[in-house]
């Protein structure tokens, strides 16, 4: 098995690893042929949405007694030091709902007018909204989420992925990202996704900390029973956590394939499936960026090299797909292994491609990118 260890013990990873694989594998037979609709796991959303409603409400409760205790007693009195310790957890436990990436950059219509109205004729075709905010990084990934109270809709193209796609392959990129509007993955809701950071957060405010260094008999002895109570809370709110997400996340693997049927819709089953094989030989391809890159060559050259790549390793593709199945399986996984996502595909009906982007268009939507690959060129000149 070649993966990292997820919890340092080998045979809690084990077990953890074949229980992982169990749920995957079973989630994938239930789904196959079957629609894979955006409401998703009624289960595991409820009770997603209702671990969120509890916590919120205790913060809440948490707060509200704070500060009762702040303010209902004449100044000075000994309920003032517990009211603000109250407010100030609440405070620190309080529901985030993420923000914009400060390594974001975004990208403005009037910079990038073609690829702002293929993301468009994309959306438009899967029913999904256009994002409200659209931008680059050097990352070989994409993503498409909501930040704050008013769930801004965020995509982000990572260049180097971006730039080594096919045409038909950009075109299921975006139709799997801008899938996620649309797909009912509980990491985006307002209501749901509160129970993925949480307890989590709690867990690490609780972790123990060593306060006293030098003292006497007594504050060693205080301080080694304030880490023990703080060790075990810890652990119980870390264990609630990995349980509820572990819940969760087989609700998001559901999303994942929906919103690669939607890629599929949008850039036909070939398209969707070609991408699906580009991220399984990601390494390939992070290696080829980098060596052209460092050569001065563009996202075209990227392309070629990526192509002679697959072309060189196509005997070995059924392979990688085969062990993505089991390197990829975990309880925390957002993702289903990408071998399978590809097998549910090509296990439903063939589609034909709804968007089409032509070679000439996806030359000039580089040409509009121009700038944000120079600048990744020079970043990864100087990090060599």
């Amino acid at each position: 098995m070649r993966r990292e260890r997820e919890f340092g013990w080998t045979w809690v990873d084990r077990w953890t690893y074949r229980m992982a694989f169990r749920t995957t594998t079973r989630q994938f037979t239930e789904l196959a042929g079957r629609p894979l609709g955006a409401r998703g796991s009624s289960r595991a959303r409820t009770l997603t949405a209702l671990a969120s409603l509890v916590l919120v409400a205790a913060v809440f409760a948490l707060a509200v007694v704070g500060v009762w205790l702040t303010v209902a007693f004449p100044f000075p009195n000994l309920a003032i030091l517990p009211g603000v310790a109250m407010v100030g957890l609440a405070i620190a436990l309080r529901p985030r709902f993420g923000r914009l990436d400060p390594e974001l950059e975004v990208l403005s219509r009037d910079r990038a007018p073609e690829l702002f109205a293929l993301i468009g004729e994309v959306a438009t075709a899967i029913g999904a909204p256009t994002p409200d905010v659209v931008g680059v990084d050097s990352e070989i990934n994409a993503y498409a989420g909501a930040v704050g109270l008013r769930r801004r809709k965020v995509l982000c193209l990572g260049l180097p992925l971006w730039g080594s796609l096919t045409a038909n392959e950009r075109v299921a990129l975006l139709g799997h990202e801008l899938g996620h509007f649309v797909n009912g993955d509980p990491r985006r809701g307002l209501l749901t996704q509160p129970a993925f950071t949480m307890l989590g957060s709690a867990a690490d405010l609780f972790r123990p900390v060593q306060t006293v260094v030098g003292g006497g008999l007594v504050e060693m002895v205080g301080d080694a029973l304030g880490r023990a109570f703080q060790w075990v809370i810890s652990r119980v709110l870390f264990a609630a956590h990995l349980l509820l997400v572990s819940v969760a996340l087989r609700d998001s693997q559901r999303a994942e394939y929906l919103a690669d049927e939607l890629s599929a819709r949008v850039a036909g089953s070939a398209g969707a499936t070609e991408l699906l094989d580009a991220l399984v030989t990601a390494e390939s391809m992070k290696l080829a960026v980098r060596r052209e890159t460092r050569a001065g060559h563009g996202p075209d050259r990227w392309r070629s090299a990526l192509a002679e790549a697959r072309a060189t390793n196509s005997d070995r593709l059924p392979l990688l797909r085969q062990l993505s199945v089991r390197d990829e399986a975990s309880l925390f996984a957002a993702h289903p292994p990408t071998g399978l996502r590809r097998r549910m595909l090509t296990d439903r009906q063939w589609q034909s491609p709804s968007v089409v982007l032509t070679e000439a268009r996806m030359e000039r939507i580089d040409a509009e990118l121009a700038r944000e690959y120079e600048r990744f060129r020079r970043t990864v000149a100087w990090s060599g």
